[in-house]
């Protein structure tokens, strides 16, 4: 009798595959830096990740797709990087003006 398929663990966000089956399983490099690729595009559109998908992709086996990624036009990649503790990257999104000038920004 063939096994039922897996089921994707609960952290794994089914939403962020709208084009392709969601994985039951991101057992290689490549299928977790095209996870962190489309959870940081959802997130710098304001759409926030689960706790429980937080706190996995912040275990430490998720460190070297968070270096290959290289999403560098990304805010939230850049805070993933921060969290795994990887060197700065050049950030090469936009600057906001308003954002920029806003004398409260030191204090977030």
């Amino acid at each position: 009798m063939p096994s039922p398929p897996e089921t994707p663990s609960p952290w794994l966000d089914g939403t962020l595959y709208p084009d392709e089956c969601v994985p039951a399983q991101l057992d290689t490099l490549s299928a977790r830096v095209d996870f962190l690729a489309r959870l940081c595009a959802a997130w710098d559109f304001g759409i926030l990740p689960t706790a429980e998908t937080v706190a996995e992709i912040r275990r430490p086996h998720w460190r070297e797709a968070v270096d290959a990624c290289q999403l560098l036009t990304s805010p939230a990649y850049h805070l993933l990087r921060d969290w795994h503790g990887l060197p700065e990257a050049p950030y090469l999104g936009r600057q906001l003006a308003y954002i920029q000038n806003d004398p409260h920004l030191v204090s977030i």
